[in-house]
């Protein structure tokens, strides 16, 4: 009898170890955009002369703005464009991927010219539900005179009203087995020593590898077909309950920042 009850005093005192051990990256997150710190490099268009050009686009954008779909080329998430002029401030494009919308944005400069919001519906890496919301882009730089009111340089300011697939994720560490999901039908598991492993659900990305840089902190690199496309860090604070996430997005050359709270 004594020997249970030491084995039972055991246990109880096991358990909270246990539990403590637990990975600071466990559990689902949601990012705060309300505090995110979004790329400072602005995006370039021109619409004139019935042709839209999104100039910092990779691979650019050169197509006509009649409204119908034109075919485009290096683009893992979409195969045809369309931008359909709805007035002198007001814009609408569609992608779409072997006859399927996958994207939609509708553009509105505000009547001073300075700001401009986009509303949007994506389902171009989702296997569930679009991810919806809008942002807003200020003016840094004017269009040629005689331009439709969108063109010009936009630095993105603000997102609003996203929905939540599109913000939550869920982490876990396992041994040395990193794994990352989200609403939107992306996962992974990777091991922490830096090799690549597949990355599911998306078609734009191939291929990821993980390891650990800090206590607290793990670098994920994202690559499409051997070549690195962006890195990650998830850094955890030392209270765990929030998560800060930068992203350095090698296609566009562009960087930002976006808190996570545990859930």
């Amino acid at each position: 009898m004594k020997k249970l009850l030491w084995t039972g005093l055991l246990m109880s005192l096991l358990m909270p170890v246990s539990a403590a051990a637990q990975s600071v990256f466990d559990g689902t997150w949601k990012l705060d955009i309300n505090r995110a710190q979004l790329p400072k490099k602005p995006d370039v268009l021109l619409l004139q002369d019935g042709m839209y050009h999104c100039k910092t686009c990779v691979p650019p954008i050169d197509i006509k703005a009649d409204g119908q779909d034109q075919m485009v080329s290096g683009y893992p998430y979409f195969d045809t464009v369309s931008i359909k002029v709805l007035d002198d401030r007001t814009i609408e494009e569609t992608h779409k991927k072997a006859g399927k919308t996958v994207t939609t944005f509708k553009a509105v400069v505000s009547p001073d010219g300075n700001t401009a919001t986009w509303e949007f519906s994506d389902s171009s890496a989702t296997n569930a539900a679009p991810v919806t919301g809008k942002w807003e882009s200020e003016r840094v730089a004017n269009g040629p005179v005689g331009a439709h009111a969108i063109s010009g340089s936009w630095r993105s300011m603000k997102i609003e009203n996203m929905s939540d697939n599109g913000l939550l994720v869920t982490f876990k560490l396992e041994g040395d087995i990193f794994t990352m999901s989200n609403p939107t039908g992306q996962s992974y598991a990777a091991k922490l020593d830096g090799t690549d492993a597949p990355y599911k659900g998306d078609p734009g990305t191939t291929s990821v590898s993980v390891k650990r840089t800090g206590k607290n902190t793990i670098e994920e690199t994202d690559k499409r077909d051997g070549k690195v496309i962006g890195i990650s860090r998830m850094t955890v604070s030392s209270h765990g309950k929030s998560m800060t996430i930068t992203v350095d997005d090698k296609l566009h050359g562009t960087t930002s920042e976006f808190p996570a709270v545990k859930q």
